[in-house]
C-alpha cells in the first residue's frame, strides 16, 4: 500500500496590519488579522526540502505591509483578491490561493480617538484556483440575546431527560455566519452591513419554538433579500440561562432571576442555500469551522 502527499497549503498565519489613513483630518482606522496560504507545485518541499517554489511566509508577510502602503486598505474583500491575485501572478508555483482576513472593529470617539467594543469581527476569505476566484464573507462572536420569543419543547423524553419543557425561556448566542457571494465584484462594503442589520433583525423578529429554527429564518432572510449571496453558513452555540431556584431562601421566580450557563453548551449549525446556486468549487477547503 503506498503513501502519497495529500492536499497541502502553506502560508503566514495572522499578520497584524493596522492602517491609519490620514488624508483628512477625520482619520480611518483599520485593524485586520490577515494569513495568506498557497496552494499549488510545493510537492518538493514536503517530500524531500527542496524550497526552489516556495515563497518564503515572511515574504507573504513583507507583502501584506507593502500593499497596505501602496495601494490603502478598503473593504477587506477587496485587499484580499488584491493579495491573492498578485501571489498568484508573480510567482509560477503558486496555482492557488487563499487570502483570510478578520478586521477588529472600533468605535469612533472623535477625529482620531478611537474605542475597542466588544469581540465582534468581520470576516472574510477569498480563494483563487487557477483564473477561478470565490469570496465568503461573514462575522464571528456576534452576541444576541432576546428575553422572551422563545420556546423548547416537544421533545423526546426518556429516562436520562430533566430538562424542563419552556414557552418563555431567554434565547441568546454567539453567531458566527459566513456567505458566499456569487461574484467577486460586488460593493463589498454596502452589502456588509446590511446583511449583518437583516441576521439581527431576524433573530429579533423571529418567534422561536428553537434555535434551529431561528438559524434557518436568518439564512433564508439573507438569501431572500441579496441576490449576489449564493449560500449562507451559521454556527449558533445555545448560550443557555437557567432559571435560578429561590425557594431555599422563601422566594419565588416569575422568569426573572437565571443563572447563565459556560459550558457545555448546545452548539447548532446549518448550511441555507439557493437550489440553483453556483457551485461553491474550492470556496470552503480548509476555512476553519466550515471546511
Amino acid at each position: 500500500m503506498g503513501i502519497v502527499l495529500g492536499a497541502n497549503q502553506y502560508g503566514k498565519a495572522e499578520v497584524r496590519l493596522v492602517h491609519v489613513d490620514r488624508s483628512t483630518p477625520r482619520h480611518v482606522l483599520t485593524d485586520l488579522n490577515i494569513s495568506t496560504h498557497l496552494r499549488g507545485a510545493f510537492d518538493a518541499t514536503y517530500l524531500t526540502g527542496d524550497n526552489a517554489s516556495v515563497l518564503a511566509t515572511d515574504t507573504q508577510k513583507n507583502t501584506v505591509y507593502a500593499f497596505a502602503r501602496k495601494f490603502g486598505v478598503d473593504e477587506p474583500e477587496d485587499f484580499a483578491i488584491r493579495l491573492g491575485r498578485h501571489f498568484i501572478e508573480s510567482q509560477e508555483p503558486v496555482q492557488g490561493a487563499q487570502i483570510e482576513i478578520d478586521q477588529l472593529p472600533w468605535d469612533r470617539l472623535d477625529d482620531h480617538s478611537f474605542a475597542r467594543p466588544g469581540g465582534e469581527r468581520r470576516t472574510t476569505s477569498v480563494t483563487f484556483d487557477g483564473d477561478q476566484v470565490w469570496v465568503v464573507s461573514g462575522l464571528t462572536d456576534l452576541v444576541v440575546l432576546k428575553t422572551t420569543g422563545s420556546e423548547f419543547h416537544g421533545f423526546p423524553r426518556d429516562e436520562y431527560t430533566t430538562l424542563p419543557e419552556t414557552t418563555d425561556r431567554i434565547l441568546a448566542t454567539s453567531v458566527t455566519a459566513r456567505w458566499r457571494y456569487s461574484s467577486a465584484d460586488l460593493a463589498f462594503g454596502e452589502i456588509y452591513p446590511a446583511i449583518r442589520s437583516v441576521l439581527l433583525e431576524t433573530f429579533s423578529a423571529t418567534h422561536s419554538l428553537a434555535l434551529q429554527q431561528t438559524l434557518y429564518a436568518m439564512g433564508r432572510a439573507v438569501l431572500e433579500k441579496f441576490g449576489d449571496v449564493a449560500e449562507v453558513r451559521l454556527s449558533m452555540p445555545n448560550k443557555h440561562h437557567y432559571l435560578a431556584d429561590l425557594s431555599p431562601f422563601g422566594l419565588d421566580n416569575p422568569n426573572e432571576v437565571f443563572i447563565a450557563g459556560d459550558r457545555p453548551y448546545g452548539l447548532i449549525e446549518g448550511q441555507v442555500l439557493r437550489e440553483e446556486a453556483p457551485d461553491a468549487g474550492s470556496a470552503w477547503q480548509f476555512v476553519p469551522g466550515f471546511a
